[in-house]
């Protein structure tokens, strides 16, 4: 078995979608919409197969942010020296680093950022 994607609702679904594709190297499918629900996705895919998707839907309700449930997605990068070039990266352009990069207490490289909605992104080094 495996995880095949994450699901994460946001407020602005293509300044996301740019967001990753930009960071991350992924690949975006065309956007689905549901006139209906007036829901709106799309799925970003990684070259490991892995994929996140994107969605929004109108009158969502704003969640705390520290509540049971979803805490932050883990992205191996490569090596530590990538991490650290992502992390300069991604800093310069304006997006809080949190924690790190730092070896952590169970041996892993990691940096924690946000993204442009404040989702926490652990940027971490193969192991």
């Amino acid at each position: 078995m495996h995880i095949d994607h994450i699901a994460l609702y946001v407020n602005d679904l293509e300044n996301m979608k740019h967001f990753y594709e930009t960071y991350f190297d992924v690949v975006s499918n065309e956007k689905y919409q549901n006139p209906k629900t007036l829901f709106e996705s799309y799925f970003l895919t990684f070259k490991t197969g892995s994929r996140i998707e994107l969605t929004t839907k109108k009158f969502l309700t704003p969640r705390a942010a520290e509540s049971f449930g979803y805490t932050h997605m883990a992205l191996a990068v490569g090596t530590r020296q990538q991490v650290d070039k992502l992390v300069k990266r991604l800093n310069e352009d304006g997006y809080p680093l949190l924690n790190g990069p730092r070896v952590t207490g169970d041996g892993y490289y990691e940096a924690v950022i946000q993204d442009p909605e404040g989702n926490l992104l652990e940027l971490m080094a193969d192991k």
